[in-house]
């Protein structure tokens, strides 16, 4: 069973995009060192507008524009991989520059109030990562079609209602448990940490199943997937850990 076509909660990794036709799998093979690559010089690039947006904040600039406007542009650049897969090397760049504004402003608005949370929510994004990873590589945890079924629903649903609640925002209307401190709104978000910690697998299964198959270019749908659930794995910790600090 699938979600609207759907193999895997990220449509990077869809049937859709990962079919290529014998001429273009003359431009050579996808691999491993590529997806690593590319993935470590998109970080970098996060990293690049993140440190932007956070001295900005740091010398009193407003950024709360440059941090929707980066969200905006992120979600866009997302909609148009999904249809222009020839776009997608300049578009993970696109993405990768923006979403790091995002988070750059994000992050430090919450290390004003709550000092060194943000680097905190870094260190448990990249132990998850590496704990995935493992659990993936031993197979600890298999990824059947049942559990790409489970993670695919209940990650659709999540990124719906956050759809929602963003759009609601602009008319002044709040969705209380997702920003509030109560106990079912940090249900809630230990719930959406765990789901996004699980989409990790589901990724690394497909890159695993297309390495050495899918043409070249699929580098960058692998890199801009794997940004796309780190980075949202990241704001969900660093969400939880400020309700957190604040109720406690």
């Amino acid at each position: 069973m699938s979600l609207f076509g759907l193999s895997t909660s990220n449509p990077a990794f869809t049937t859709y995009f990962w079919n290529t036709s014998r001429k273009k799998r003359k431009l050579g093979k996808m691999t491993l060192r590529g997806v690593v690559l590319k993935s470590m010089f998109c970080l970098l690039l996060v990293s690049l507008t993140a440190g932007v947006s956070w001295k900005l904040f740091y010398d009193g600039v407003e950024v709360k524009w440059i941090t929707t406007g980066g969200l905006i542009v992120a979600l866009i650049c997302s909609i148009l991989i999904s249809v222009k897969r020839e776009w997608v090397m300049p578009l993970t760049i696109i993405y990768a520059l923006a979403k790091g504004l995002f988070i750059g402003g994000f992050s430090a608005y919450i290390h004003k109030i709550f000092p060194d949370l943000p680097f905190q929510a870094v260190i448990i994004t990249l132990v998850t990562f590496m704990i995935m990873l493992l659990l993936y590589v031993t197979k600890i945890i298999k990824v059947t079609q049942k559990f790409r079924s489970v993670v695919i629903t209940v990650t659709t649903a999540i990124f719906v209602i956050y759809i929602v609640s963003f759009i609601l925002s602009f008319f002044g209307i709040v969705i209380s448990f997702l920003w509030s401190s109560s106990w079912f709104a940090i249900t809630f978000n230990v719930v959406v940490a765990i789901f996004a910690s699980l989409s990790l697998l589901l990724d690394f299964d497909y890159i695993d199943r297309y390495i050495g198959k899918a043409n070249k270019t699929y580098e960058w749908f692998a890199t801009w997937e794997l940004l796309v659930t780190i980075i949202w794995l990241y704001v969900e910790v660093l969400r939880l850990l400020k309700k957190l600090a604040i109720r406690f």
